[in-house]
């Protein structure tokens, strides 16, 4: 136990020293140094951190330290700048799910975007709405809003070529769980939309809403990254994956999009052992091997 509360304690050390980094790199970039010179702390302060972790150290800094979102979206762009893309794209894992074009890649991706508006964008205006009931801060909310109605693509996606394939391996309850929710986020953005276009000084009303839908947006980015995706990771095979990526465009994409399309590296079945062909020639397309998780070539099969 006691070496468990180090570890927690070291980790939470690093978090802070980060932190003070960051800050530190804001106020430079505000007192007028441009983005070379910063790099080399820029580096340093992240190390080996993804952008979800960076989100949660600009968001912090905003909440914490009262540092204007202009400033931290400044700092968004630095790392865009230096890593000519995503930091986790820097140290990319060969797993397919990570390659950009992936049904898993594309939801990971839009729900940093989702984040980024209800955590930064609608938080800070909500903050605002808090402290002076003005119109100017209403107009804001309702631009927020509008863009957050958006996740209705990802979770189109998520319902309509996702779950079928969980349904078909006979997870039905988390699937008609999660659906549910997700009419319910629905509903309570448009109502609040409305709300707001009609308001009438409800303000307290309209404060305790908004927070709910942040809350339950932030909820389901969770459950879906911690609870759905990895289940359909472990049942889905390279095919359906594909056949998703394929249909994902009829749907649309949620405040980003893929930026490029998935090809999976396939292997050839006469590169393999014979024994292992015929076992595996029931379970998948004629000519490819079978490269979920847990059949008995995935250790072995070379991944994009």
């Amino acid at each position: 136990m006691s070496e468990l509360i180090n570890n927690r304690e070291q980790g939470m050390s690093v978090w802070t020293e980060r932190q003070e980094m960051l800050k530190g790199i804001i106020k430079e970039l505000h007192q007028g140094k441009s983005v070379d010179e910063v790099k080399a702390r820029f580096e340093e302060a992240v190390g080996d951190v993804t952008v979800a972790e960076i989100s949660a150290m600009e968001h912090a800094l905003m909440e914490e330290e009262g540092i204007p979102v202009s400033e931290v979206q400044r700092l968004c762009s630095v790392h865009t700048a230096i890593f000519k893309g995503s930091i986790e794209e820097i140290h990319r894992s060969s797993k397919p799910e990570d390659q950009p074009g992936h049904p898993v890649h594309t939801f990971k991706l839009e729900n940093r975007e989702i984040e980024r508006l209800v955590n930064f964008k609608l938080e800070l205006h909500l903050d605002q709405f808090r402290k002076q009931d003005a119109s100017g801060t209403i107009i804001k909310l309702l631009e927020d809003l509008g863009l957050l109605l958006d996740l209705d693509k990802h979770y189109s996606r998520k319902e309509n070529l996702l779950f079928p394939y969980l349904e078909k391996y006979g997870i039905f309850g988390p699937t008609k769980v999660m659906w549910g929710v997700d009419d319910v986020i629905r509903a309570m953005i448009k109502e609040v939309k409305g709300k707001l276009s009609d308001y009438k000084g409800n303000q307290q009303e309209l404060i305790t809403d908004l927070e709910l839908i942040i809350r339950e947006v932030n909820e389901m980015v969770f459950k879906e990254e911690n609870i759905l995706l990895p289940m359909a990771l472990e049942k889905l095979t390279e095919d359906e994956w594909l056949k998703i990526a394929r249909e994902s465009d009829q749907v649309g994409f949620c405040l980003t999009a893929p930026e490029q399309e998935w090809i999976p590296q396939r292997i050839p079945l006469e590169m393999q052992d014979t024994a292992v062909e015929s076992e595996q020639d029931n379970e998948i397309p004629q000519g490819y091997v079978d490269s979920r998780p847990g059949s008995s070539l995935y250790s072995s099969s070379k991944r994009c």
